[in-house]
């Protein structure tokens, strides 16, 4: 009989009490050790195997202190938690300064394109054009809380207060208005060129076309940019001073009732308005009183001796005038107004020959030298600001009128057609 250890254990028959290895495992067989992975040296006899197994700190005695890893744990779902609300607030911030509108708009050259694409003339007068008047524009843009910076930094963007660009126009009608000077201007652009080239066009005043109206006035929502009114309650108004003068004998509270082609085409139709004295903000810090709330122009009809039609598409307000104009000359008197050159022209264009001021010439002279123009047409009140602009290779020229502009021409080679009577007329078209 084996007398047991003094530990409890029992030697196997045959041998003397073992003594255990050194980091607690207890000789097998020839003396090898039962592999313990990471097992503590002071390792007790009754901690389960499967902590040695799943490492040291795999179980907790009780009493213990705190989990150096489940501590980790939580700072690293702490950071996890806190970038996301850094993101969602910082995206609400982005989406709330883009709605923010500041009173600037942003200038920025746009583009210096031929004029030839918009201009339709019949084909049995028609010229080749090889070398076009190109039309300039400039790239326009509401400035926000989130874009300011970035507008401000660009070395050839200039910030301008909003009344200085739409004139006190509502900014909900600024688009409408744009369009509308379009319109106008192209058909400034059809008559002066022709009458030029010796054909008569008749003129006949047909209205008031309205240009702006003013929020919480009667006519704001009633009356709309581009309506032409023709008269007031049966009294023919054919011109915009002819109205003022009608409404003149009228006052606040009154019932009115105006004769109004809508969009300047079709039968007019009747549009009744209550005249309310208004306190109207114009624009520039100026408030006028009104009693009706609207801004309006002479509407003039020409009938056109053959049919000539302009249509730009995607580009608003008049500073196209001067460009068109000679692009319809170009195209019905000969083709080579240009003598070859790449010239570029901004400015308005009365029926009458008249060229005026437009905005953004300085923009306009970037995109005009970048589109590879060599002379540059612009209104006398802004050759200043287009010489500031050009570099060596770019000629600035200062023109009133349309004869001063195709004298310009005529100095640098262009042939330009002479005022004469052309061949009867085949069509005729309304403008």
């Amino acid at each position: 009989m084996t007398a047991g250890d003094d530990d409890g254990t029992t030697s196997p028959p045959g041998q003397g009490p073992q003594a255990a290895g050194p980091d607690g495992a207890t000789p097998q067989g020839d003396g090898g050790t039962l592999p313990l992975a990471g097992s503590p040296a002071d390792a007790g006899a009754d901690r389960p195997a499967s902590a040695y197994l799943l490492g040291p700190d795999a179980v907790r005695e009780p009493g213990a202190g705190p989990d150096r890893r489940d501590g980790g744990r939580q700072r690293g779902r702490r950071r996890h938690r806190w970038g996301w609300v850094a993101f969602v607030v910082l995206a609400i911030a982005v989406a709330v300064a883009s709605r923010v509108n500041l009173d600037y708009y942003a200038l920025q050259p746009g583009t210096a394109q031929s004029v030839q694409q918009f201009i339709s003339v019949p084909a049995d007068r028609a010229h080749p054009v090889a070398h076009p008047v190109l039309l300039t524009d400039v790239e326009i843009a509401r400035v926000t809380a989130l874009s300011y910076l970035y507008f401000k930094l660009q070395g050839n963007t200039s910030l301008d207060q909003v009344d200085t660009v739409t004139g006190g126009t509502p900014a909900s009608e600024f688009g409408a208005q744009g369009v509308l000077e379009m319109s106008q201007a192209e058909q400034a652009a059809e008559v002066a060129a022709l009458r030029r080239l010796g054909y008569p066009v008749p003129a006949r005043p047909a209205g008031a076309v309205v240009f702006a109206t003013y929020p919480g006035t009667p006519a704001w929502g009633v009356l709309h940019v581009g309506d032409v009114i023709t008269a007031v309650d049966g009294v023919p108004t054919t011109s915009a001073t002819a109205l003022v003068d009608v409404l003149s004998r009228y006052h606040s509270g009154q019932r009115v009732v105006f004769s109004v082609q809508r969009g300047g085409t079709g039968p007019a139709r009747p549009v009744a308005v209550t005249l309310h004295d208004t306190l109207v903000n114009l624009g520039f810090g100026v408030h006028h009183r009104e009693e009706l709330g609207v801004q309006v122009e002479d509407q003039v009809d020409f009938t056109l001796p053959i049919n000539v039609s302009i249509d730009v598409a995607n580009i608003g307000g008049p500073s196209a005038g001067l460009a068109m104009t000679l692009g319809v000359i170009d195209a019905l008197g000969g083709g080579d107004l240009t003598g070859g050159k790449t010239v570029a022209a901004t400015g308005t264009m009365s029926p009458d020959g008249a060229v005026g001021d437009v905005g953004g010439v300085a923009q306009k002279t970037i995109a005009v030298e970048r589109a590879g123009a060599t002379i540059f047409l612009v209104p006398k009140q802004e050759y200043k600001v287009a010489l500031s602009k050009a570099t060596r290779s770019l000629h600035v020229y200062a023109v009133t009128s349309l004869d001063q502009a195709l004298a310009v021409l005529a100095a640098h080679g262009g042939r330009v057609p002479p005022v004469s009577s052309p061949l009867p007329a085949t069509a005729a078209s309304a403008s």
